[in-house]
């Protein structure tokens, strides 16, 4: 890092990033990293955020957040639908703004990519969709979507897989009712905090063996832990509905299916260890190649808080 750089960062306020896959030990060195520079946590991963799911989304324990001061985890119920990259944004600013006017460390600690980007480059400010004309894309097959994206807005069709139903949908429906592709929406984005703050991320990245035992080896505690006995509890939630984002959780359709005596115990553990493994390869992958060069990359859980105390104390 440059000394122009240096002079540039002492002079804003400062936050500090752990990100990384999950089960790579992010929560304990972040709880490290706030009790070693008087920081308060706040929850940067999208499972992490509903009450419901404490057991199933690994998030800190009621001790671990009793030791530490924690922010944005379990503040959002499960009936709420509603919830989105945006408002978490809108939410860690003012938790960022807080921690500083307490004098504390800010420190960010998830690995939901989509969050992290939102509040530091902003979002995209593409007006409210048709009604009309969202309810008629969705309602088309993938790849009757597909082709007409492929008409209509050629680049995100080349760009996207033909069977992403998501994007597909999202990309068509923003050109139909915008009459503007969704890539030169996502250039004018807005919002994003990355200019005013000083920055101190570090990333886990560990062996992605060893990151896989762990995952199978804390799926295997979660069942034995309450695992089952959480779903059930939302299960029996009649105010959320079937396709509430929670309900689409890693973890709850295996479960769900194992309460209906559809599968095995067995074979629900092993479902959720290869839906969580698949997830974290994906986390790798954003985590390894999307986030600037200047982020610390280590596989070492334990070289996270002095790695950002370092970082901090060069900025003076």
């Amino acid at each position: 890092m440059s000394v122009a750089v240096n002079i540039a960062a002492s002079q804003k306020p400062r936050v500090a990033l752990i990100a990384g896959p999950t089960a790579s030990g992010k929560s304990a060195a972040g709880i490290a990293l706030a009790q070693a520079h008087d920081g308060i946590v706040i929850n940067a991963d999208a499972s992490q955020v509903y009450a419901d799911l404490r057991i199933l989304t690994a998030r800190p324990s009621a001790a671990e957040e009793a030791s530490t001061p924690h922010r944005l985890f379990g503040h959002v119920d499960a009936a709420d639908a509603g919830y989105s990259a945006a408002r978490w944004a809108a939410e860690a600013r003012i938790a960022i703004a807080a921690a500083h006017d307490a004098g504390k460390l800010p420190i960010l600690v998830g690995g939901t990519g989509l969050y992290l980007r939102t509040l530091l480059d902003g979002i995209a400010p593409v007006p409210a969709i048709d009604p009309d004309v969202r309810a008629a894309v969705r309602a088309l097959p993938v790849a009757e979507a597909h082709r007409l994206l492929a008409i209509e807005d050629a680049a995100a069709a080349a760009r996207l897989a033909p069977a992403d139903t998501t994007r597909v949908a999202r990309a068509l429906e923003v050109v139909r009712s915008t009459g503007r592709p969704l890539a030169d929406w996502q250039r004018e984005r807005v919002g994003g905090t990355g200019d005013s703050i000083a920055l101190a991320a570090a990333i886990l990245l560990p062996d992605r063996e060893t990151l896989f035992d762990r995952i199978d080896v804390r799926c295997e505690a979660m069942f034995a832990g309450g695992a089952i006995e959480e779903v059930a509890a939302l299960l029996a939630r009649t105010d959320v509905v079937a396709d509430a984002p929670i309900r689409r959780a890693i973890g709850v359709p295996p479960i769900a299916a194992l309460l209906a005596g559809e599968i095995t115990r067995r074979e629900a553990i092993a479902q959720v260890q290869l839906d969580t493994r698949r997830y974290a390869k994906r986390q790798y992958t954003w985590f390894r190649n999307q986030p600037p060069d200047d982020w610390i990359k280590t596989t070492d859980s334990t070289q996270i808080a002095p790695s950002i105390a370092s970082l901090l104390q060069e900025w003076g």
